[in-house]
């Protein structure tokens, strides 16, 4: 089989005397998930002229017909042209359309480079735009949390520790924490980015290309930070996809973390939080029913999500040096993960917009229990260890649960009784407003500190990104 043959365009097959069994075909073929690179594979072809050209193994009118004859494939594909039987994957294609536009020069055009430097170089170029477009949709979801959480700087409502009532705490600090896991999660795609800045093109198949192509320029046309110093590290690397998936894995664990407290606080039970007709769904048996499908989505897809970070890295952590063809199944991990969260993020954007928070739920769930650490801090500042003030308190605690009563309703002997330091005003350390006001250290959610804290999140969604 000839390397030419005009009716496979394969780019591989003189050694062979025969063809390959159809089920290698079948497992072999990877066109249906590596399509989509196709725009990568054209830019890059491209570039691989021009540096052909530059290194004198194409003439300045063969690099030209070469690259607009790319453009042409392109406009085709752009069209909607498809794959045929015989393409094995986007680089065959490509390879087959340029023939028909360009003619016998298009044969010139893999010179130098190998599938297995091409692919790096696309998987790049594909995850660095992803980096890109997952860090506006992460912004969508922050500036949505954002413009909540500005309208909740008069609620009050539990905060939780072990799912028990732990302090009262703002809507507007609550709301908040789960911005800046998202911030961190800018962060990691922004490295990740950077991550995968590193131009393989020119590493050829494990040895370098024996051409002297210029790999500056071709790092420059590709808009690449640096290029790979080794080219059995750069055709075998994938890295930079294990750290892609890893940041997806993040956002993926935090969307799914605000979808649960959202999910409990959208219960009857709790009452916190409505959702909106948009995004809720209803019950094909129960009329009443109103339920938060996009959470509990969104809440799935973490698992799915981390399946693919597990299945890329059990994947990498056995191969040897060099490229093997396991690594075709990174495309796999990768696009799966983010086509998920370009889907959850959005949704999940959407549904908290809807959001309508009930503050007589949240308030009334505050307790006069929640304040035991204030009552304890009122005592050591009138002199108190913390260790007496927190068996004292402990003791009112006690009193008031066996009694079925607040705190503020036991008797003024029982924290005479409790502790000589406690004075009349005892009580007025029970308020939940009181607890927030005395916690206005930076980070916390006082008042005036939620303040400081809505304008960095401003300032993070104005700023550019990393």
């Amino acid at each position: 089989m000839s390397n030419t043959d005009a009716g496979t365009h394969k780019l591989w097959g003189g050694r062979f005397a025969g063809g390959p069994s159809p089920l290698l075909d079948a497992i072999n073929r990877s066109i249906g998930t590596d399509f989509r690179l196709w725009p990568h594979d054209i830019r890059l072809s491209r570039a691989w002229a021009l540096a052909l050209g530059q290194a004198g193994v194409l003439t300045r009118d063969e690099a030209d017909a070469l690259r607009a004859g790319l453009d042409r494939v392109a406009a085709r594909i752009a069209d909607g042209a498809e794959p045929i039987a015989t393409d094995e994957d986007i680089h065959t294609m490509i390879d087959r359309l340029l023939h028909e536009e360009a003619g016998t020069v298009a044969s010139k055009l893999h010179t130098g480079r190998s599938r297995n430097d091409q692919v790096a170089t696309a998987s790049r170029l594909w995850t660095m735009e992803a980096c890109r477009t997952l860090d506006a949709a992460i912004r969508t979801l922050q500036q949505a949390l954002l413009t909540q959480a500005e309208t909740l700087s008069d609620a009050i409502l539990p905060a939780y520790t072990h799912l028990q009532r732990a302090q009262p705490v703002s809507g507007t600090h609550w709301l908040l924490a789960h911005f800046w896991p998202l911030d961190r999660d800018r962060t990691r795609f922004a490295n990740a980015r950077r991550g995968t800045s590193t131009l393989p093109l020119g590493s050829g198949a494990i040895a370098g290309s024996a051409f002297p192509v210029p790999r500056d320029v071709l790092q420059a046309e590709l808009g690449f930070d640096a290029l790979s110093p080794n080219s059995i590290d750069a055709t075998g690397d994938r890295d930079f996809v294990a750290e892609a998936l890893f940041a997806c894995t993040m956002t993926a664990v935090h969307c799914s973390r605000l979808a649960e407290d959202l999910i409990i606080y959208g219960s009857s039970e709790f009452g916190f939080v409505k959702f909106g007709d948009g995004f809720s769904t209803g019950s094909s048996m129960m009329p009443q029913k109103r339920n938060p499908d996009v959470f509990e989505l969104a809440r799935g897809s973490g698992a799915r999500v981390l399946g693919d970070l597990v299945s890329l890295l059990g994947t990498i952590k056995g191969l040897p040096s060099g490229y093997s063809k396991d690594l075709q199944d990174d495309k796999r991990a990768v696009f799966n993960a983010v086509d998920l969260l370009h889907l959850v993020l959005p949704a999940m954007a959407g549904a908290v917009s809807e959001l309508r928070f009930d503050r007589g739920r949240m308030r009334g769930a505050v307790s006069s229990a929640m304040m035991a650490t204030d009552l304890a801090d009122y005592l050591v500042k009138k002199g108190a260890t913390f260790r007496e003030a927190h068996g004292a308190v402990g003791a009112l605690v006690r009193q008031a649960e066996e009694a079925n009563i607040e705190m503020t309703e036991l008797p003024t002997e029982a924290f005479a009784t409790a502790h000589a330091l406690f004075g009349t005003d005892a009580r007025d350390a029970l308020g939940a407003e009181a607890s927030l006001a005395a916690r206005n250290i930076a980070g916390g959610t006082g008042p005036e500190a939620v303040q400081a804290q809505l304008q960095q999140a401003r300032a993070s969604l104005t700023a550019p990104s990393a």
